[in-house]
């Protein structure tokens, strides 16, 4: 938000290509950042860039299409915290598959003190790959979260200790299928080694070792440079996000929710990690539907833990400069 000149007084195309760029704040499959926005006059338009989606991880496109509702979840808000709210239409043409969200009707509403907040958890958030501490997430933390992931579409199923059983076992298959696909591991290479490019895992914030946990995070193929120390996961939740349908709407409405309850964790002083390794493999997704007894697809799985003191955060991940990726060449007359 500008200092020089009051939310109020300001242009909406302004207010449009700033929440956009506020947008890229929020998290990302590898953090491939796989969004483009472009601003018009009285709308703000929400297309995937093809270029990064995972094309051997993520062939079918849910990954995508969830880190793109994350980004449309962080521009809501910070429109919100600007004081205008608008109309999100969803997939709004057939014809156009690339263009996920568009934002229209923007009206003044009045300044969101919530929604201000919210932003400053965007800045704030990270991923912390190590184990958390040995303190227990409080269970009305983890109630606040759930429900904002209802409120935006999507659930959020804690797990017994016997599905953690069951959700380690499936992770580490997918691991060791993972391991063996020269494709993956190719991806997963040039997305830890893009140093200087905006995007990608650095080695800062991956893990020197492997982590003692429960479930097994991902195996990066190399480590980085991130101390892990001695702790364990025995206090951390585990959660699967999911919902009613697995087409292209519910995996971007499940990106929405994913960005609500991280930044409501965040907020609560809650640590979120996204396993997303398991939902990749058709074979352990279908283990996940399982734990949901068929009433449902799901989406991502998440840990959630209390970080522990004694580390000091990872390093946040890079980001693409604004002008890759929000177009304003439609207002750039309009523009204060």
């Amino acid at each position: 938000m500008s200092q020089e000149t009051p939310a109020t007084d300001r242009p909406l195309t302004t207010a449009l290509a700033e929440a956009a760029a506020m947008a890229g704040h929020a998290p990302s499959v590898h953090n491939t950042q796989p969004w483009r926005w472009k601003v018009l006059p009285d709308a703000l338009e929400l297309r995937v860039a093809r270029d990064r989606q995972l094309a051997a991880t993520d062939p079918e496109g849910r990954l995508v299409a969830l880190s793109c509702g994350a980004a449309l979840h962080h521009a809501r808000l910070a429109l919100a915290a600007e004081g205008w709210t608008a109309v999100v239409e969803r997939l709004p043409d057939p014809a156009q598959p690339d263009l996920l969200a568009r934002l229209t009707d923007p009206h003044r509403s009045g300044t969101d003190p919530d929604a201000m907040h919210t932003v400053q958890c965007m800045q704030v958030r990270h991923t912390d790959r190590r184990p958390v501490s040995d303190e227990p997430v409080p269970t009305s933390a983890l109630s606040e979260i759930t429900r904002a992931a209802s409120a935006e579409g999507a659930r959020l199923q804690i797990l017994d200790s016997d599905q953690v059983m069951e959700l380690a076992a499936a992770a580490s298959h997918a691991g060791a299928v993972a391991a063996e696909d020269s494709q993956l591991r190719e991806e997963l290479q040039y997305w830890t080694s893009r140093a200087g490019a905006g995007t990608g895992l650095p080695p800062e914030v991956l893990p020197q070792e492997q982590p003692q946990t429960t479930v097994p995070g991902r195996d990066f193929g190399h480590p980085g440079s991130l101390p892990v120390g001695p702790g364990h996961d025995k206090a951390a939740v585990y959660g699967l996000l999911f919902g009613d349908e697995d087409e292209p709407d519910s995996w971007l409405r499940a990106g929405e929710a994913l960005s609500a309850l991280w930044l409501t964790a965040t907020r609560l002083g809650v640590s979120v990690v996204p396993l997303s390794g398991v939902v990749e493999v058709p074979g352990t997704r279908q283990t996940l539907r399982q734990l949901l007894s068929g009433l449902g697809f799901p989406y991502l799985v998440l840990r959630l833990g209390i970080a522990d003191p004694t580390h000091a955060g990872p390093p946040h991940t890079p980001r693409l400069p604004t002008e890759q990726v929000v177009d304003t060449s439609a207002v750039r007359d309009q523009r204060s």
